[in-house]
Parts: structure tokens; sequence; C-alpha cells
């Protein structure tokens, strides 16, 4: 393998790796990753790579992983530049440059779909997306408004495991819910309300999407209006609600094995 060796960490080639922002992308869809877990993940699947930044102990543990990666501009540099980059301590030694898959088309998703209504946490993102590709669920919709599943917080919640999901983000969430609609899937909105379904009690579509709402102000009105059925998970009584994440986790699995 040929390494580039580090010198100046304040070079322009390494820019990408200073911006630790969650909407820190490029035009071309660029994303970072980093810890060998995720980036590993990463590297097996069909995801284009620009480069790595590692030390030397990184790329001789993955050598075979690294191998493959042909076109990838492999940067060498010790774990205290790692750091200097970065601005705090860390406790992993390698980051990724990649480009993020093109997306899925909407009437190309799959059977099986969560989608998020103006999710605000990078955490939640994360989080839910490795919820559902451990629970098997096709694809993840999300608003392009919000945070990214490959921003750099959000893939290492979901250990990078969002690869494993086809991904669309949409404009408009009522031009959105007309479309899956008009595509034959069944709409169903997680909220309280009066009318809401018991989780136990609702009869799963084979085509369905399951739609979460912000953290904190849940579904409007007007988008549980387009929506075929409102569900919700039985809860003791003098409990407001679950976190989205955990919700979300709940409702998939309940989903997946009616």
């Amino acid at each position: 393998m040929n390494f580039i060796h580090i010198s100046d960490i304040n070079a322009e080639e390494l820019h990408i790796y200073h911006q630790f922002r969650e909407h820190a992308f490029k035009a071309d869809g660029s994303f970072v990753a980093d810890s060998p877990k995720v980036v590993n993940l990463l590297l097996e699947k069909n995801i284009e790579v620009r480069s790595i930044l590692a030390t030397q102990e990184y790329y001789d543990t993955h050598k075979t992983l690294i191998e493959d990666k042909k076109d990838a501009i492999l940067y060498l540099a010790t774990k205290e530049q790692m750091q200097n980059i970065v601005g705090h301590k860390i406790h992993h030694n390698v980051m990724m440059h990649g480009i993020r898959p093109e997306e899925t088309l909407l009437r190309n998703l799959g059977d099986n779909i969560i989608m998020l209504d103006e999710i605000s946490s990078t955490q939640n993102i994360g989080s839910i997306a490795r919820s559902a590709a451990a629970l098997g669920v096709d694809a993840y919709l999300v608003p392009t408004r919000g945070p990214h599943p490959y921003s750099r917080r959000a893939l290492r919640v979901s250990m990078g495991h969002i690869s494993m999901l086809d991904i669309h983000t949409y404009d408009d969430i009522i031009v959105t819910l007309k479309k899956l609609k008009a595509y034959g899937y069944r709409v169903y909105g997680a909220e309280v309300t009066k009318d809401s379904t018991p989780l136990a009690k609702v009869k799963v579509a084979q085509k369905w999407v399951l739609l979460m709402g912000h953290e904190g102000s849940g579904l409007s009105e007007e988008v549980l209006s387009h929506c075929d059925e409102v569900v919700t998970i039985e809860m003791m009584e003098g409990v407001k609600s679950f976190n989205v994440g955990v919700a979300a986790s709940i409702m998939m699995y309940q989903f997946k094995h009616t």
C-alpha cells in the first residue's frame, strides 16, 4: 500500500476531516465516518471511498479490507495528529472520506419504509437507522431540511448500518404521502390520539410506511389527515410518550412480526 505521510494537518486535501459539523456536506455528497467499527462496515459495502486517514496500526490490522479500495488515497498519521485535526481527544484511529450512495427512487423503496417528519436530533436519526437495519426494514425516508443519515454523528450512532437501507429524501411531506399511497403503500402515523389503534391490535398491510413525528410536537393534524391509520403504543397511565427512537424500534418490530 502506498501511503501519503501527513506533515501538515492543515493541508487543503485534509480539509474534509476538519469538518465536524453535522451539515458539513459538499455538493458531491461527501461524508466522513470515524472509528474502526463504522469504517470497516462501510468498506465492506459498495460505497465510493475517496480517502482514509489512519494510523499505521489501523492499516496493518485491516490490510485486506483496504486493498479492495484501490482508488482511495491513504493518508498516514499519528494518533496525536488525528486528535489535532478533530480538535479533541479521540479513542479511535481511523477516519474515512466517502461519497453517499445515490438515492433510491420513491417508487423503488421496497415494501417496508420508516419515514421521519421533522426529526431534529442527529442521534435519533442514527438510532432509528440502526434499529431499521437490524429489523429488516427496507428503506429510510427523511426530509431534506433535517439531518442526513450519513452525517457524521448519525453514522456513528447507527454504527454504519445505515448503509444497509435504501434512502430517499423528500421536500414536501404531503406531496410525498400522496405519492406513496398512489404506489400502493398504507401509511401508518405514530401518534397518540383518541382514535389511535393500539399497536398490539394493528393489522399491518404488505406494503407499509411507518411515519414518526417530531421529538417534541409529534405529527400535525394536517399530516395525520393524510395517514391511512394512526397507531399508538399502549403505555401505563401517567407516561406521555416514548423517546422517538425507542418508539420507532418498538413499532418497527411489531410491524415486521405481525
